[in-house]
């Protein structure tokens, strides 16, 4: 938008500031910061008014968890609020890219809040039955993988090879639905700890926020021999705008936090990194670099597979972060060395851009 202004209101010295991606990414990051600094004290006075007793904490969860009671939830609000605000303000608004991503995001946002809003009202862990909700998120995510493939192709590319794809065709949408749907759902899951899924996120979206800027610039692609998307360059600014979104946030949700992220927060930046990967044709490396995820989500997938046909559990809970507290790791414990493995995920992701 600022791009647009500046354009028709002839700044050119601005004008000409503005076309650097780099500048505009910058921005983003500084204005979803600033926003979410400031709208935070009163949006959590206002949720923790409006929620009274919070978000319902599990029964059967670890029992230093029954000491957050009380704690406002949706948190991703705030979150959504101020990435949303420095994405129209600092992207180009003419790339479709854009408007698929945050489809997503807000569509995936929009889910997460009315579970949410179903829990706190209904005063219950349970939330909406789980396939209306996987419904909702494959039908948006759907829409989103569509339109991407209608302006970057079907293809697949491996990873560690130099632009090898496979041609999914019209099978494509289905794929692309299903990482967009898992990472949202991967994300969810792992948002337990104060903090846990927050900084994770910020990581991932720097290591896409890379990713992005080199698979839109046709010399950079070609020189690593990744696939080039035209206009991919673009979401860097989003990836921005969700590092200083997430890290606003953080900023109230460290330890003992103010407030919780909830589905509405953790389910959009799942699906708005899952979009991201999708439109630079990294979806495998997503699974590298958002690996920490993956073995959340993995964990409860293991858990309930073993326990409803042997009656036996392989974790003593699940997600995993959980069974280690149960080993008698303390949350910050938990929290931070699992930062380092998020950390180092996205660091063995980016290398292979080069590593081909």
């Amino acid at each position: 938008m600022l791009y647009w202004i500046a354009a028709h209101l002839g700044f050119p010295g601005i004008l000409n500031l503005l076309r650097y991606q780099s500048t505009r990414t910058g921005g983003a990051v500084a204005t979803a910061l600033i926003i979410g600094l400031i709208i935070g004290p009163r949006f959590i006075g206002w949720l923790r008014v409006r929620q009274g007793k919070g978000q319902p904490i599990r029964a059967d969860g670890p029992q230093t968890h029954l000491a957050k009671r009380g704690t406002p939830t949706m948190g991703g609000l705030m979150i959504l609020t101020s990435m949303t605000l420095a994405i129209l303000l600092w992207m180009d608004l003419s790339n479709p890219y854009v408007w698929s991503c945050l489809f997503v995001t807000l569509g995936f946002g929009t889910i997460g809040f009315m579970d949410d809003y179903d829990k706190v009202r209904k005063a219950s862990t349970a939330g909406i039955s789980g396939r209306t909700r996987l419904l909702l998120e494959f039908a948006i995510a759907g829409i989103a993988a569509t339109i991407i493939m209608s302006q970057n192709g079907p293809h697949l590319y491996l990873p560690f090879t130099s632009r090898m794809y496979i041609d999914l065709g019209w099978f494509f949408p289905v794929f692309a639905a299903f990482t967009i749907v898992s990472f949202g759902n991967a994300v969810n899951l792992t948002d337990g700890l104060d903090g846990l899924a927050t900084m994770p996120v910020i990581i991932a979206s720097v290591a896409f926020m890379v990713i992005v800027y080199l698979a839109g610039n046709v010399k950079f692609a070609d020189y690593l021999g990744i696939p080039h998307v035209p206009g991919a360059g673009e979401l860097a600014i989003f990836c921005g705008a969700v590092v200083g979104g997430g890290l606003a946030f953080l900023w109230f949700n460290a330890p003992p936090a103010a407030v919780f992220m909830g589905d509405t927060g953790s389910l959009a930046l799942g699906g708005a990194l899952g979009t991201i990967a999708v439109v630079a044709h990294h979806e495998i490396v997503l699974g590298i670099i958002g690996g920490l995820f993956v073995a959340e989500a993995m964990s409860v997938i293991i858990q309930v597979f073993f326990y409803k046909r042997t009656g036996k559990r392989v974790f003593r809970m699940a997600p995993i972060h959980h069974h280690f507290e149960q080993l008698g790791w303390s949350e910050p414990t938990v929290v931070i060395r699992f930062w380092i493995i998020a950390l180092v995920l996205a660091l063995v992701g980016l290398s292979t851009l080069k590593l081909r």
